[in-house]
């Protein structure tokens, strides 16, 4: 039982240092990247698809993404799609592709972004001090119901606190070096 409840700890919290990669991989940082259109969804036959379902998108240069639809009718819809994005990036449409030009970044645009990577990792170092009060609370419970002794309990919570720090440090280490990326890129 205390087991289940250390491993399912570490499960969530793994979880959301994943999301916090996921979400890092949206924040634009002066290089092409294809998880920047990750959310970017194409009105495709009358259903919203997401644009790596109707499309290839290949970084052939280090400031361009370039996007080939698998079905050139939907070339006008990808464009379309992207436009109305949060991207803040017009796409360029040959006829056959679609080039988006990542712009180089302001000095006060990796600022922002930056403050922006900050506060997205505390957002996830709040969802694991969720896991560990939620593990805490179990343990507890358990230990109300006799199933683990005192020594169990302490050495138990001293574990999930452990996973905890491990995790929150990971989540560090992403955000430090997304933000050299921003900074740098």
């Amino acid at each position: 039982m205390a087991n289940e409840i250390l491993d399912e700890a570490k499960s969530k919290m793994k979880k959301a240092e994943e999301a916090l990669t996921r979400e890092f991989g949206t924040i634009r940082a002066g290089r092409a990247n294809a998880s920047l259109l990750s959310r970017v969804t194409v009105s495709y036959y009358g259903t919203e698809t997401p644009i790596n379902q109707v499309a290839s998108i290949t970084i052939p240069e280090p400031r361009v993404i370039m996007v080939t639809p698998f079905d050139k009718t939907a070339l006008q819809d990808i464009e379309k799609g992207i436009q109305e994005s949060d991207l803040g990036i017009t796409p360029a449409n040959d006829g056959d592709t679609i080039r988006l030009v990542i712009p180089q970044l302001t000095e006060e645009r990796r600022k922002e972004l930056a403050k922006q990577v900050k506060a997205t990792t505390e957002q996830g170092k709040v969802a694991l001090r969720n896991v560990r009060r939620e593990a805490m609370d179990k343990l507890k419970k358990s230990h109300k119901k006799n199933d683990i002794t005192d020594d169990e309990l302490h050495s138990l919570e001293d574990q999930v606190q452990k996973i905890t720090d491990s995790s929150a440090k990971d989540m560090e280490k992403i955000a430090a070096d997304k933000e050299k990326e921003i900074m740098n890129g």
